[in-house]
């Protein structure tokens, strides 16, 4: 049986548009679509027999309203719904674990925390085994689109951007972003970010090094080697590779700015006590206005 693609929902807006967004990658992934809501106790009414209904309705609204949205947008994807119980990052944390990848909710910086926001959406993605898709409010399918010369509709994809560090190349994250470009028809546009190094870390003769003009094209080689195996396996993917000398949160939130999806990656720490998202990932989490995809590895 194929793997699912899951999408956890709270009935808010920015969870409305990621069940949404999840629907259209399970139809692009051929996958079926799970949708998942962890009810909030503290956010129900306590008594007897005569909560035990409003609680049970209050806790399926979520779901209801998810599965409307998509049933409108994608009617053919195959579907289930189901309530989970257990604190909301855990739940999300074991739906995920079966899972070809999980798609939250996200406001970044620009909203109040909440179910599937701040915390909770923070520590899956720190935390998580499998894929996870951040995707925003204001997300729109007509988004993933490049606008049309005459002002028409456009069937063609913004492009996918990549986060590659050449210096810690991971299979799993520029695989996710050429199988990302690929089932979307996207040109995959690969971002290596590269800061001179200190002069104060540097030895007598090697200051000239800081301001070397051939440092560029010394980083455009290491992308273009690192990337040749991945552009013989996909053929069918044009690839554009950008190195520029700057911090690497400010390219990738230039790159992001007209793209449909942001792909970077998060080391899996050995200990779960020590999870964390990393500094880069967790700027272009907050400021990125696109989906953002936050693939784990080793």
């Amino acid at each position: 049986m194929p793997l699912p693609v899951v999408a956890g929902v709270d009935g808010s807006p920015e969870s409305l548009a990621a069940a949404q967004w999840a629907a259209r990658e399970a139809e692009r992934r051929d996958r079926p679509l799970r949708l998942v809501h962890a009810p909030d106790p503290h956010a129900l009414p306590y008594g007897g027999r005569s909560t035990a209904a409003a609680r049970h309705r209050l806790a399926a609204r979520p779901l209801r309203a998810a599965e409307e949205r998509v049933r409108a947008a994608v009617p053919d994807v195959p579907l289930t719904a189901e309530q989970v119980a257990g604190p909301a990052a855990a739940a999300l944390l074991t739906a995920a674990g079966p899972a070809e990848l999980l798609v939250l909710g996200s406001r970044g910086l620009t909203g109040p925390a909440g179910f599937l926001v701040g915390s909770v959406a923070l520590g899956v993605v720190a935390r998580a085994t499998r894929p996870v898709v951040l995707v925003r409010a204001e997300e729109q399918p007509e988004d993933e689109h490049l606008p049309a010369d005459d002002g028409g509709a456009s069937t063609g994809c913004r492009e996918v951007v990549l986060g590659l560090d050449v210096q810690d190349p991971c299979d799993e994250v520029i695989e996710f972003a050429f199988e990302a470009a690929l089932a979307r028809r996207a040109r995959l546009r690969v971002v290596h970010a590269w800061r001179p190094p200190s002069a104060l870390g540097l030895g007598p003769g090697e200051v000239a090094l800081v301001d070397d003009p051939f440092r560029a094209d010394e980083w455009q080689g290491f992308v273009s080697a690192v990337l040749q195996v991945w552009r013989d396996k996909y053929p069918d993917v044009e690839v554009r590779q950008t190195v520029v000398r700057e911090k690497a949160t400010t390219a990738l939130v230039r790159a992001a700015s007209g793209a449909g999806l942001l792909v970077v990656g998060r080391r899996i720490a050995d200990r779960p006590a020590l999870a964390r998202t990393g500094p880069v990932t967790h700027a272009v989490i907050h400021h990125v206005a696109c989906p953002v995809a936050v693939v784990p590895h080793r």
